[in-house]
């Protein structure tokens, strides 16, 4: 019988040569060699340099960052890494080559979309509203015309002109060269390349998609070309919202704002005058604002969002060797004796209990009992009743908050747990490889093995004591959980918190003293701190990438972006599933917009009071936050590989 959750790959890269895995970490040894001080911002005193300490003889791998001994072995598809720097390209070429990929990838992708929303367009959405009503409006346009409407509009035209764009470009490019001190070559390139993607989609979609112009006098002449999509708008989005971009990149003072603000106007200026010209049609303006906002995005995150950095531990601070299979090894399975469901009656009605029932029972739980949770008990103190009345099994049917008080209540004893995701988040049952079918994840869970998971314990003023499963943090992510309302998960689901996410967006950052496994103290700006005992969110989204269930550790995150760059690398970062394979190479000190670190114990301390979750339950905010590691605490019931 397989033994792990299925489908989980290390994502922190080797640096050293498979043979070097079971090598011990020795205390007192020196630093891995290479590996940068993790930066600081500005005004804070710098973190102290080096990273895990390894031997100075045989060398230690950065094993998904935590070096010394096998890969953790208590949950299964788990694929230890074993890259190699022999024969590999310089981090140089490597980079611009992966740039280069992922540029000619998105690419290919982005004009597909854009054929694809044409064809919709031209095709069987043409008679739906508001396609439908598209005539409507060019006519309109056409009846407003005045004078001096055409002298401006034939100006505004003019600046998403392809000339007026190609010597934009061209002019912006050498001035990003040749005026700063120090050139802005990467500010360049991503200039030219993304007005240059964009042109390239805008070329194949006007072959892929035939569309008159609007049927209406037309005040410029019309070229051979379809009238999807506007090649004006996307050439004028590219340039002039790129440049924008790079002024709130780069430039400094209170004027950037403004000079990005106008900048951004420009575009949609443009596809307003081509419609009010006669040339195009609302959806084909529309196109181009897309096209051209698609090719910045691309080319932005390959060529300005620059490198995943995982940041090293400072010095003093001990990777601790992963817990081995024996520590990990659960009972063999639930013996004979009754099961108890605690069920949230909020999102578990009749039909899904007996559905629970119906699968308890083909798989031989005949002695069932049906516990609801109350406001008063959301499941800790009826999982301890169900213990001392000898339950051998216990099933949680809810969200993640119901599993977490479950949990709490389950935590050392050894009794197997199996996990019913009825919430919205089910963030324990996505990282348990679980189906989100009620019925099919029980049924999994009972087909499957009982496995030893970790543990998180946090602490703070105003906040006792208390366990969680998969994360905690403090900041942006408690603001949105905290200001998504039950009516709003209930009609979305998790997108709801998106929503709730984008409003806390500007929610001011704080300061934040971090001291791991008790070395010296690090300073950071923060918007959000997360402590994760597992990394996957939903959508599947690797929010920590290198969080185990079952390795003994618990990992932090550290999120601190600025400006439109700030974000691009926070997202890039986030939706990636696994590290830059040259990460803990990089020598530069450049503050990070998403920073990781690995212990066993972490003080937090805030210089704000902060909003707190516990596996998305907001609780008191504050300005302390004390996590730990509790290895193989809690025992579940996890699915067999190809369930």
């Amino acid at each position: 019988m397989p033994t792990d959750i299925p489908g989980r790959r290390d994502t922190r890269t080797d640096e050293q040569p498979p043979d070097a895995l079971s090598a011990p970490v020795v205390p007192g040894a020196t630093a891995v060699p290479g590996v940068p001080d993790a930066p600081a911002d500005s005004g804070d005193a710098a973190a102290p340099g080096g990273t895990a300490a390894v031997p100075a003889g045989p060398a230690v791998p950065h094993h998904a960052g935590r070096p010394g001994g096998p890969a953790p072995t208590g949950l299964p598809g788990r694929l230890p890494g074993a890259a190699e720097d022999a024969g590999r390209p310089s981090a140089a070429s490597s980079g611009t080559a992966r740039a280069a990929g992922v540029v000619a990838a998105a690419a290919v992708c982005q004009a597909a979309l854009m054929v694809g929303l044409g064809l919709l367009i031209t095709g069987p959405a043409a008679r739906v509203w508001p396609l439908s009503s598209e005539d409507g409006v060019n006519d309109a346009l056409e009846r407003a015309r005045t004078g001096t409407l055409d002298t401006v509009s034939s100006v505004v035209s003019e600046a998403g002109n392809t000339g007026t764009v190609v010597l934009g470009t061209l002019v912006s490019c050498l001035a990003l060269l040749l005026v700063p001190r120090l050139p802005r070559l990467r500010e360049a390139v991503f200039l030219a390349v993304a007005v240059s993607l964009q042109s390239l989609v805008f070329l194949v979609v006007t072959e892929a998609v035939e569309r008159t112009r609007p049927d209406v006098d037309r005040l410029d002449a019309s070229p051979p070309t379809s009238s999807y999509t506007s090649g004006h708008t996307g050439a004028a989005t590219a340039l002039y919202a790129g440049l924008a971009v790079l002024v709130l990149h780069r430039a400094k003072g209170p004027w950037r704002r403004v000079a990005a603000a106008l900048l951004l106007l420009l575009p949609l200026l443009v596809g307003l005058a081509r419609a009010y010209r006669g040339m195009h049609h609302p959806t084909d303006v529309a196109g181009g604002l897309l096209n051209g906002g698609l090719s910045l995005l691309i080319v932005g995150r390959a060529l300005l969002a620059g490198p995943h950095i995982p940041a090293p531990l400072p010095s003093g601070a001990t990777r601790h060797p992963g817990t081995t299979r024996t520590t990990r090894e659960a009972p063999t399975g639930p013996g004979p004796g009754r099961t108890t469901v605690i069920h949230n009656p909020t999102v578990t009605d009749e039909a899904a209990r007996d559905a629970v029932r119906g699968v308890l029972e083909r798989h031989g739980h005949h002695s069932v009992r049906f516990v609801p949770t109350t406001a008063d008990d959301p499941g800790e103190g009826l999982t301890r009743d169900a213990l001392r009345d000898g339950a051998t099994l216990v099933v949680v049917c809810g969200g993640d908050g119901t599993v977490r008080a479950v949990a709490e209540a389950l935590a050392g004893t050894g009794t197997p747990l199996a996990v019913v995701p009825c919430g919205t988040g089910n963030l324990l049952a996505r990282n348990l490889g679980l189906p989100l079918e009620p019925a099919k994840a029980l049924s999994a869970a009972l087909r499957g093995t009982p496995r030893r998971i970790d543990l998180g314990r946090v602490e703070g003023d105003g906040l006792p004591p208390a366990h969680f499963t998969v994360m905690s943090g403090a900041g942006l992510d408690a603001a949105m959980l905290e200001g998504t309302s039950d009516r709003a998960k209930a009609t979305w689901g998790w997108p709801a918190y998106l929503v709730a996410g984008l409003r806390e967006l500007r929610a001011p950052r704080t300061r934040v003293t971090l001291r791991l496994d008790g070395a010296p103290p690090l300073r950071r700006g923060a918007r959000m701190v997360l402590v994760a005992n597992a990394g996957t969110v939903q959508g599947g989204t690797a929010l920590v990438p290198a969080a185990r269930l079952d390795d003994g550790l618990l990992d932090l995150m550290v999120l601190d972006p600025r400006g439109p760059a700030g974000w691009l690398t926070a997202v890039r970062s986030l939706l990636r599933r696994r590290p830059s394979p040259w990460a803990g190479r990089r020598t530069d000190t450049r503050r990070r917009a998403v920073e990781y670190f690995t212990f066993r114990r972490a003080e937090i301390h805030f210089d704000a009071p902060q909003p707190r979750e516990l596996d998305g339950d907001p609780v008191a905010p504050g300005r302390r936050l004390s996590a730990e590691a509790v290895p193989g605490a809690l025992t579940v019931l996890v699915p067999g590989r190809g369930e």
